[in-house]
């Protein structure tokens, strides 16, 4: 397991534990709860993800701790319907405020206008985040193994399932990926390509940790996907799903980026 402290990722989860108690005095959890089953109805985001090939998450960021601004004019409105036009599978919405420059409100916004389903791309710690996010009408939740315990990957992801939401499970190293294994094979796994204490990126983590999967299992890969080159790698390897965020959002339009990256992906 990585060792977090001392690295940014380690840096944004104490300030979580901060700010959800602070959440959690504004709006109690049964509010939360009433929220999420008021909330629309779930799209499938797995599913979603098995019906293109390459299937890809599309990310709507306007910021990053070692980049800064990375999209100076950002509208996730209007970066929603390129997606969805250049054919990607679903969206990854930031909702962290003082790290990402995200907000909550953008997943409602990217969803209203488009079909996809949207992941809520934030650091979460407990079930009210869970919860949370099914009120913020996103349609799937991002867990980091460095960042939690298996208590808390256990409950969190069961939590999840409760109310309808997907789960994308995301791993750095071997050890990671057999704590990820003991969870629901509900759960979608992703490899995030970056160290986490240099920020420096290997796709050879995803070669890697894709051996040690059952063949028929879906794995996503994170970071570093940045030239058609890259794409062409990971399919030579069988990995078909990816997750591409900076790429696209440093292009003034993000569906010409796509389509550069990955062409017009087939449905399966």
């Amino acid at each position: 397991m990585v060792d977090i402290a001392n690295t940014m990722l380690g840096k944004i989860v104490d300030r979580k534990y901060e700010e959800f108690a602070s959440r959690l005095k504004q709006r109690s959890l049964k509010d939360i709860e009433e929220l999420a089953q008021a909330a629309t109805p779930v799209r499938g985001f797995a599913q979603s993800l098995y019906s293109k090939r390459p299937a890809v998450i599309a990310e709507i960021k306007k910021a990053s701790p070692s980049k800064g601004i990375i999209r100076e004019n950002f509208n996730p409105a209007e970066i929603a319907q390129q997606y969805e036009h250049a054919g990607a599978a679903c969206l990854s919405v930031l909702t962290d405020v003082d790290f990402f420059q995200g907000a909550d409100e953008n997943i409602q916004i990217a969803r209203d206008h488009c079909s996809l389903p949207a992941l809520r791309k934030d650091f979460l710690i407990n079930p009210y985040g869970v919860i949370e996010a099914r009120a913020l009408h996103a349609d799937c939740i991002l867990l980091i193994v460095a960042s939690l315990s298996d208590q808390q990957l256990e409950e969190m992801s069961k939590t999840a399932f409760e109310y309808n939401l997907d789960v994308l499970v995301e791993v750095h190293d071997e050890d990671e990926l057999e704590r990820a294994l003991k969870l629901s094979d509900r759960c979608l796994l992703g490899v995030n390509n970056r160290n986490l204490k240099t920020f420096d990126v290997d796709l050879n983590n995803s070669f890697r940790l894709k051996k040690l999967l059952d063949p028929s299992r879906l794995l996503i890969t994170e970071s570093g996907i940045a030239t058609p080159d890259d794409v062409r790698k990971m399919q030579e390897h069988d990995i078909h799903a990816f997750l591409v965020g900076e790429s696209f959002m440093k292009q003034p339009r993000p569906d010409l980026a796509f389509t550069e990256l990955f062409g017009v992906p087939e449905k399966v």
